[in-house]
């Protein structure tokens, strides 16, 4: 059983920055990939990024390329999302999630969700 509890969303203006952190309890932490989702209102909850029990594999939505990076401290038993350029359009609840599949898996293969942290970005 793994819990996760994301943190660091707020209010930030356009062209800004925020890192959100996801907490996970559960020794078996470091056997898990990582993501990072978001949900607009009147939307799916889509992908954003994912990262690889150890780290060396990450793969993002090209809508975030180049402005979002995914990391991870397994022995803090943290995943973070360092978002920077921020646009009105990034706007949505971001959520973490915990797969047990490798490599990007999809949506359904999470197995474990945080309750989200909402994200607005004002033009």
């Amino acid at each position: 059983q793994v819990q996760l509890v994301e943190s660091g969303g707020g209010l930030v203006q356009a062209g800004g920055s925020l890192r959100l952190s996801c907490a996970a309890s559960g020794r078996t932490f470091s056997s898990y990939t990582m993501g990072w989702f978001r949900q607009a209102p009147g939307k799916e909850r889509e992908f954003v990024a994912t990262i690889s029990w150890i780290g060396g594999y990450t793969y993002y939505a090209d809508s975030v390329k180049g402005r979002f990076t995914i990391s991870r401290d397994n022995a803090e038993n943290t995943v973070y999302l360092q978002m920077n350029s921020l646009k009105p359009e990034d706007t949505a609840v971001y959520y973490c999630a915990a797969s047990r599949s490798n490599g990007s898996p999809p949506k359904d293969r999470y197995d474990y969700w945080g309750q989200g942290t909402q994200v607005t970005v004002s033009s």
